[in-house]
């Protein structure tokens, strides 16, 4: 009997070394970087609000995601079910913000702006009925964000079809609506107060200007696969 005992506990801890093992060996999420210069965006976004939006809050985002996920592998090594609850809200909220801006960057560009063309301006068309109506319809939605949050122009799989959609905070749009992101705008106050200041609705008219249009719609056929 204590001899099964003993083999029980070197299995345990072999198991427990396993799971160690490879939490160490997973590979840290990074900041991305920028196809772009900080001031490439301007006048519409000044370089200093780039730089720190990048540099500094993304980064603290892409930080605190390693960090949870290093406690959150630590609690399933342990069996601590009560600790991997407690930490799915610091989960959530930086896993989101990770996801969120990887994506804003790329929605961006120096040359952007314009209108969609192809098979994005017409599925634009078919659900809104026109481009301007559909950029209506998603400012009025970005600006309405209560607090800080995003708005989202994305893709419904099991529709086939365009949908706008508003989240809180850094909810992901995918993991909290099932709506596959193609474009986002960030409406967290340090995307824009050193410049647009508490006035929300002239921050989210100028960036209409440096969308890339090229990203969404690549974003659309991968959604549609």
């Amino acid at each position: 009997m204590l001899c099964r005992a003993g083999q029980i506990r070197r299995c345990a801890a072999s198991l427990s070394q396993t799971i160690n093992q490879v939490a160490a060996s997973r590979q840290k999420h990074t900041l991305p970087d920028l196809t772009y210069d900080y001031g490439a965006l301007e006048p519409h976004i000044s370089a200093e609000i780039m730089q720190l939006h990048h540099s500094k809050h993304h980064a603290t985002y892409v930080n605190n995601l390693n960090v949870t996920e290093e406690k959150y592998q630590e609690a399933l090594a342990k069996g601590d079910v009560t600790s991997q609850v407690a930490l799915q809200p610091a989960l959530k909220f930086n896993g989101g913000g990770h996801i969120n801006h990887t994506i804003f960057w790329t929605n961006l560009s120096p040359n952007g702006g314009g209108e969609p063309q192809g098979e994005l301006m017409e599925a634009i068309k078919r659900d809104f009925g026109s481009f301007q109506k559909m950029k209506e319809k998603m400012s009025a939605a970005t600006v309405a964000v209560q607090g800080s949050g995003w708005g989202w122009l994305g893709f419904d799989k099991e529709s086939g079809r365009l949908r706008i959609a508003a989240c809180a905070n850094q909810d992901p749009l995918h993991g909290t609506t099932g709506l596959i992101p193609l474009l986002g705008i960030d409406v967290w106050e340090h995307a824009y107060y050193l410049q647009y200041k508490n006035v929300r609705p002239d921050y989210v008219k100028a960036i209409w200007n440096v969308i890339n249009w090229e990203n969404v719609s690549e974003r659309l056929q991968t959604a549609k696969k």
